[in-house]
């Protein structure tokens, strides 16, 4: 990325470290921008469950779309609290929830290192890790024009990636392709457990809007969004085989290679029209 001045402000997420930057045949010490990335441990009722390496911001909205999107809660209004606080080691999240769920979690508890390239690190059982959300219902119907609108708008809402080119990110479009929230991180799972957490906490309606995530859409991204309730991903890189498998099952429609000016659709098509031609 570019040089960063000595008393640039950076945007929450980022640090300032020296690097040695070669080019050609010139060497200089100049000030770079990189993500920050570190250890964030959940612990339900006081017990661990697991650790995830994550940007250290919005971890409000992390803490509920994680419990959410893993199916851990099955409503906003079952976390009763969540504490951050900051360590030597990293970072601690302790969420307070109804004892039943307590009791559920207990008896499947991870409590492995989650790495930001693996979503379902920790799981212990097969059932854990291939894990079939309830269908998707409704939707939204959109066409071309407004996927490439939603899209346009991603590089200038990703402050994070801007200075260190080093972070995903997960954005709720409206159905009129408006980007209402965009959420980043060092990990993709982790930028959309923070969407998703968003979503809830502004009380947006999923059946009025899609996903867009700047990264593959791997098989663990399809399953926390079906189990948001979310009907239609757009991932800018391409879905996996199993992906493709659950988002058909669950009723969600995917989109691969978004461009602005291409896409591939690969699953539950009736949700995206090309764009209507006025009539004469």
């Amino acid at each position: 990325m570019s040089a960063v001045p000595a008393r640039a402000a950076l945007p929450p997420g980022a640090a300032s470290r020296e690097v040695e930057r070669h080019r050609g045949d010139a060497v200089e010490r100049v000030r770079d921008a990189v993500a920050e990335e570190v250890p964030v441990a959940l612990l339900y009722n006081d017990r661990p469950h697991v650790v995830m390496m994550a940007t250290p911001q919005d971890l409000d909205d992390f803490a509920l779309g994680f419990s959410l999107s893993e199916g851990i809660l099955d409503a906003a209004g079952e976390l009763e609290s969540v504490v951050v606080t900051p360590l030597l080691e990293g970072i601690e999240l302790r969420l307070r929830v109804p004892p039943a769920r307590a009791e559920a979690l207990e008896e499947r508890r991870r409590n492995l290192t989650g790495r930001t390239s693996c979503g379902l690190c920790g799981a212990q059982a097969l059932e854990d890790a291939v894990r079939q959300p309830a269908a998707v219902r409704g939707g939204p119907r959109i066409d071309d024009a407004i996927l490439r609108h939603a899209l346009a708008q991603m590089h200038e809402r990703q402050p994070l990636n801007a200075v260190t080119g080093a972070t995903h990110a997960a954005a709720w479009a409206r159905v009129d392709g408006t980007l209402a929230h965009v959420r980043e991180d060092v990990g993709r799972h982790n930028a959309l457990d923070k969407l998703v957490g968003a979503l809830v906490r502004a009380g947006e309606d999923v059946h009025a809007g899609f996903l867009v995530v700047t990264s593959r859409a791997s098989y663990e991204m399809v399953q926390k969004a079906a189990t948001a309730g979310i009907a239609l991903i757009a991932a800018i890189s391409a879905p996996t085989a199993l992906a493709i498998q659950l988002a058909e099952t669950t009723g969600v429609t995917l989109i691969g290679f978004a461009r602005r000016d291409s896409h591939v659709v690969y699953t539950q098509p009736q949700r995206l029209a090309a764009r209507q031609e006025a009539s004469p």
